[in-house]
């Protein structure tokens, strides 16, 4: 396919390796040829990289099979998923999970990417909710501020909150920059 058709979500085979393509931009300077910059992260190392293909370039698309999986527990460092479909139970390795797992609770439901059936890696919803296990004592009567303090939740990550959140309350937290969100109202 060529460069120009390049979008986030698609996965790309350079030099044997597989990428999934996180963000694209189009570029088109004042002097020289149109290029597209491309942001892709790495299916088996989950490094970023950044590539600038010329639109004329193609690169070789591969498709994934995005399946749903549960997480059931944690063996070690490692993950152990089931198949939504097939009920089938496999292990993925802690190097392809990451700090996954800390923002995974048991019997959750997750997109598990396969490439010929094998497990390469796992995508988050964009946030998760999650209890905090522990944190100080909120501060009362505070409003939201730049002021944050350490917490931890049910899963055992460690994020920075806001003083008037307690232990117990439930917050949304982003999967990506690992930030809190907002407090969940039930």
């Amino acid at each position: 396919m060529k460069a120009n058709d390049l979008k986030p979500g698609l996965v790309v085979n350079l030099d044997g390796l597989l990428y999934i393509c996180t963000k694209t931009e189009h570029v088109k300077p004042g002097k020289g040829g149109a290029f597209v910059q491309a942001k892709l992260k790495s299916v088996k190392h989950g490094n970023v990289t950044e590539k600038r293909f010329r639109s004329s370039d193609t690169v070789e698309s591969t498709n994934l099979d995005r399946r749903d999986i549960e997480f059931l527990y944690a063996e070690g460092p490692n993950g152990v998923f089931m198949d939504s479909e097939s009920y089938e139970q496999f292990t993925i390795q802690a190097d392809i999970l990451g700090d996954t797992l800390l923002l995974t609770k048991p019997n959750e439901t997750i997109k598990g990417l396969f490439y010929e059936g094998n497990p390469l890696s796992v995508e988050l919803p964009l946030s998760v909710e999650h209890e905090i296990a522990e944190t100080e004592p909120g501060i009362k009567n505070a409003t939201a501020t730049n002021v944050m303090k350490e917490a931890v939740t049910e899963t055992g990550l460690k994020i920075r909150v806001p003083p008037f959140i307690n232990a117990g309350e439930k917050v949304k937290i982003n999967t990506d920059t690992r930030e809190y969100l907002g407090r969940v109202s039930e």
